[in-house]
């Protein structure tokens, strides 16, 4: 027993002291007399690419913009189409409660994210999404909503 870890594996009682004799003897005995075993050749492997990242060709000027008016999350495949056609979207999230419009919000964000857009709160309840080409102007400043009204304050 010369192998630390079948040592190891005797101390822990992963393995029987007998099965370690008789394992050693059948591995050495090929080597010992000069004769290899012939080698199996690996399969070869394809490593993996990633797509590049494919964009979309700018168009010369915005001919839509979207407004969705959700009611429940699952009205976020209408977003994300037409986000990823580069139309700029604008949710209301008014018709929502509180939790499904923070998931869409969270949705969008990853929308954005991914397709290297934006995304910017108009007011408490209204986003705008605006894929990459689009350049959005103003004062940078929020709509002020009722203050009364904080749904995606957190606690």
């Amino acid at each position: 027993m010369s192998n630390p870890l079948k040592k190891t594996m005797v101390y822990l009682g992963l393995a029987d002291e007998e099965e370690v004799y008789d394992e050693e003897p059948a591995e050495q005995q090929p080597a010992a007399r000069g004769t290899a075993k012939p080698v199996e050749k690996a399969a070869p492997v394809t490593p993996i690419h990633r797509p590049a990242v494919v964009r979309q060709p700018a168009p010369s000027a915005v001919s839509e913009i979207l407004t969705v008016h959700p009611k429940q999350y699952r009205d976020a495949q209408l977003i994300a189409e037409n986000f990823r056609e580069g139309i700029p979207v604008i949710i209301n999230l008014s018709q929502m409660s509180d939790a499904d419009a923070r998931r869409l919000v969270d949705f969008a964000s990853g929308l954005s994210l991914g397709l290297y857009g934006r995304i910017e709160r108009v007011t408490s309840k209204v986003f705008l999404l605006s894929p990459e080409n689009i350049a959005v102007s103003g004062d940078g400043t929020v709509a002020q909503a009722d203050p009364e009204v904080t749904p995606f304050s957190q606690p």
